[in-house]
Parts: C-alpha cells; structure tokens; sequence
C-alpha cells in the first residue's frame, strides 16, 4: 500500500462521510421541524458520522475507488407530521432537504477555497480536498435528485405527481431499484457521462465564483 494511493484515498473519503453526514442530517432536521421526532429520538438528528456511516457504502467502496457511496438512510414517519402539512408534501420536503444540503456544501467549498487563494494560502492538500469536496457535493446532489426509486428525487416527483399520472407513476416505482441499478450500470459504460453535462456546468459557475472571490 503506497503513501499515494492512502492519501488519495483519504481525500475521497473524507470529505465523502462529510456529505453524507450533513445529507442525512438534513433529512432528520427537516421532519424534525415538520413534527416528526423519529430520527431524533433514535440519534440520527446528529452531524456525527459515526451515526450514519455505512461500512460498505461509506468507507470500503469508496477506499476501492468505487465512484458513488451511500450512507445509513435517515428513517421519516410522516404520519408523525404536523397535520397542517400533508404527508406526500412533508415527504417531498424532506427528501429535497438532502441534495439542498449537498448544494450548499459545494457553494461552501468554493467559497473557502476562493478565500484560501485570495489570502495566498498554500496547502495542496486541502485545496484538493475542498476540490473533491465540491465534485462530490455536486454529483451527489444531482444523483439523488434523479426521479428513480429509492432516491430522493422520487420522493420529490411523487409530491408535485398530477393524480392523472400516478397510476402509471406507482408502476413505475415498483422496479424503481432495478431501474436506478440499470441507470448505474449504463453510466459507468459511458464512462460516468450520465452527470458529465451538469457536472460540466456546475464547474464553470464555480470557476466564475472562485475568480471573484480568490481575485
């Protein structure tokens, strides 16, 4: 084992237990506030990873170079909701919270790069972990916002579902992992180009931030 690949390693890692820890806290915050203590009260309202880590998704694929993890999914009861909020509502509230955090995260990362090049700050490696921070943070947003079951995107499709679609939706979701594997297979033949186009955009809107910022 080089000391290369342990720090590329690392830098994958990390700030990938990161994003999944502020992910699925989201997702307890936001039933929280809608009334729903289930994640509260079984600890997952928490930003430690040791909470929702997941040892294949989270640490081993990731170490292996597998380019996509998962962490522990934050359990939501949307019978607990407040009854001012309808339940498909909550759900969709819930589920976006998760890639809404991932988006803020990425902001977060350029932001404090752009910080580190104005002040003239040298360190290589947490400009690349902020780099890999902000790829990550994208990517798993624009993935779990994919309208394939068990995603959150799902979750988010079901809520605004006109009732004229629904049945045709609910077939659909049936073989949603099916659907969402066959997705993950595809994108890994063309090379990780499913996310390539937004990826791409999402990267020059960063570069327009880091100049103004780092200039």
């Amino acid at each position: 084992m080089s000391e290369t690949w342990l720090l590329e390693s690392l830098l994958r890692v990390i700030p990938l237990i990161l994003s999944l820890s502020v992910h699925e806290w989201a997702h307890a915050y936001s039933a929280f506030r809608l009334g729903d203590d289930t994640a509260h009260r079984l600890g997952r309202m928490t930003l430690n990873p040791i909470s929702h880590i997941d040892p294949i998704g989270t640490l081993l694929f990731p170490m292996l170079g597998v380019p996509f993890g998962w962490a522990k999914p934050v359990p939501v009861n949307p019978a607990r909701f407040s009854r001012k909020m309808p339940m498909r509502t909550g759900m969709m509230i819930t589920a976006a919270a998760g890639p809404l955090s991932n988006v803020v995260l990425a902001v977060l990362c350029v932001v404090i790069l752009g910080l580190l090049m104005r002040f003239s700050v040298q360190h290589e490696a947490l400009h690349r972990l902020l780099r890999y921070g902000f790829v990550m943070n994208v990517a798993l947003a624009l993935f779990n916002m994919l309208p394939i079951p068990p995603l959150d995107g799902s979750r988010v499709a079901d809520g605004v579902m006109p009732n004229t679609m629904r049945p045709a939706w609910e077939r659909f979701a049936q073989y949603g992992p099916l659907a969402l594997l066959a997705v993950i297979v595809l994108d890994h033949q063309l090379g990780g180009g499913l996310l390539a186009w937004p990826l791409g955009h999402a990267a020059s809107l960063a570069g327009v931030l880091l100049h103004a910022i780092g200039s």
